[in-house]
């Protein structure tokens, strides 16, 4: 699974980072970096909570998650 980021709508709520930090990167501001995220097995889900947490749509889900079971 894949998260696109679209960096010009991102507001610096940082929600995303609080779900997930070892995901979600951000700057010294607060804002996501640039560059789409993979996500490794497993994170799926934390990263789903990340990209849904967002209040500016600024963090999209491409792929599915992989099913494990």
């Amino acid at each position: 699974m894949r998260i696109i980021v679209q960096n010009a709508k991102c507001q610096g709520h940082a929600r995303c980072a609080a779900h997930a930090p070892h995901i979600f990167k951000l700057d010294d501001a607060g804002y996501i970096l640039p560059g789409n995220i993979q996500v490794v097995e497993g994170e799926e889900l934390t990263a789903s909570r990340g990209v849904r947490s967002c209040p500016e749509r600024a963090l999209e889900i491409d792929g599915e998650p992989s099913s494990t079971g």
